[in-house]
């Protein structure tokens, strides 16, 4: 379980696989064979590489689902425009709960090196 703190109260996330399950349902891809294929969690860590804190928001909003307090995202938008928040931080924060959890860490890992390699 990841935490951050937002406005003065300790927020619980949960990267496991129901949280993959429900983003990845967030954004499908139709491939030139006709199948289509769920895949919202590479679109958010996409945004997220790019610096878009819509991605955070999803990403935070869909970890959250079930825990007690629940963040809304409103208030995620709050904390994201509060000029006391370290946005870069929060990128990297966010970016490094994809990286440390099971279900994720895998697709995290080979979407950063895929643009890595694009850089290079």
């Amino acid at each position: 379980m990841k935490e951050l703190t937002i406005k003065g109260q300790v927020y619980q996330f949960n990267f496991g696989m129901g949280f993959l399950k429900d983003i990845d349902k967030t954004v499908q891809v139709k491939y030139e064979n006709g199948k289509m294929e769920d895949s919202g969690l590479r679109h958010a860590i996409g945004g997220l590489i790019d610096g878009n804190p819509k991605a955070i928001c999803t990403i935070l909003n869909y970890a959250n689902k079930g825990q007690s307090p629940r963040l809304t995202e409103t208030l995620i938008e709050e904390f994201i425009d509060d000029p006391d928040t370290d946005i870069d931080a929060l990128f990297e924060t966010v970016m490094d709960f994809l990286k440390s959890s099971n279900a994720t860490k895998c697709i995290t890992e080979k979407m950063l090196k895929a643009v890595e390699n694009m850089m290079n």
